[in-house]
């Protein structure tokens, strides 16, 4: 038993914004990407070409996170009942098991040039080290205020600042080959950013795996559900207490309640339902919307021997 009091849809001026964000975001990447494949040929620069391989990942990203943000618009269906909210963490998923190659690449590459470490234009290097930073700062920038969105708009502003740092690391051997000649330095970045790239795509990955294995959402403590629902006056009993993340800020709840026999002879249920779906509203921040309640009596055991307790 469960009721729907009716939650409000994102207007289309929101929801609008990400994807706009996103859009822009995707421009610069790609005009970037375009640059440091140029430059990367012309400098013989593994920190460079490196870089270029995970803005490849990255405008790629931004462009399923960009068709992920629209899918996610459509409305549900008799088909999908959640619609396709689930797009953006399968993009997340996406974004990040090719940034977790390009990190590994580059490590493995990075030491082979250690080894042998061919010639590197620093002059170069350089100057397509700047164009870099400037384009993964603007992106960020851009990325910076819609961030919070969801997991998709978070693994796209991460693939930004990650590249800002990659950028980073390219100008920074460059200085040093052009100081120094140590033109090493150059492996070593390409190795930095790998370091960077890899936590960051596993963190990803591990919270995109845990919606899709629908794990109970982060910071809600099922046992602290069980204590406020049993403490509610005439509920004798919850089993079968299930709670999973559809998409990001949209966690959903569930449970069988076995309330006193007298719920149900005397028209108190209703009442019981609006009190426990407010109880996890306010207390668990599930929306009324998105907690379904079945009620028992006592005896209905019998039908469930396979409960969950």
């Amino acid at each position: 038993m469960g009721h729907d009091h009716g939650h409000p849809q994102s207007g289309h001026a929101h929801a609008a914004t990400p994807r706009k964000r996103l859009a822009i975001a995707f421009t610069i990447t790609f005009a970037i990407l375009l640059a440091e494949v140029v430059g990367a040929w012309l400098t013989g620069s593994l920190a460079l070409l490196v870089d270029a391989g995970h803005m490849l990942t990255d405008a790629g990203g931004l462009l399923l996170a960009l068709v992920a943000a629209t899918l996610a618009l459509r409305p549900a269906t008799t088909r999908h009942t959640w619609g396709f909210r689930r797009a953006e963490v399968l993009a997340a998923g996406a974004q990040a098991t090719v940034l977790l190659a390009v990190g590994t690449y580059a490590f493995v590459e990075g030491i082979q040039r250690l080894a042998t470490p061919p010639e590197v234009s620093s002059a170069e290097l350089l100057a397509f080290g700047v164009i870099g930073m400037v384009g993964n700062v603007a992106s960020a920038l851009v990325l910076a205020g819609g961030r919070s969105a969801n997991l998709n708009m978070r693994a796209a502003f991460l693939e930004v600042v990650n590249d800002a740092l990659g950028s980073a690391a390219v100008i920074a051997s460059a200085v040093v080959i052009a100081t120094t000649g140590w033109t090493r330095a150059d492996a070593v970045a390409g190795m930095v950013i790998s370091v960077l790239i890899v936590p960051r795509a596993l963190a990803i990955l591990r919270e995109a795996g845990s919606v899709l294995l629908e794990s109970t959402p982060r910071g809600l403590d099922l046992d602290e559900v069980r204590r406020h629902i049993m403490e509610l006056p005439h509920v004798v009993g919850v089993h079968d207490l299930h709670a999973s993340t559809i998409a990001s800020g949209l966690p959903v709840l569930s449970a069988h309640v076995v309330l006193d026999d007298s719920c149900f002879t005397d028209g108190h249920a209703p009442e019981m339902l609006d009190e426990l779906q407010d109880c996890v509203a306010e207390h668990f921040d599930v929306s009324v919307a998105h907690s379904t309640f079945q009620f028992e009596r006592a005896k209905h055991a019998d039908h469930e021997r396979d409960a969950h307790q």
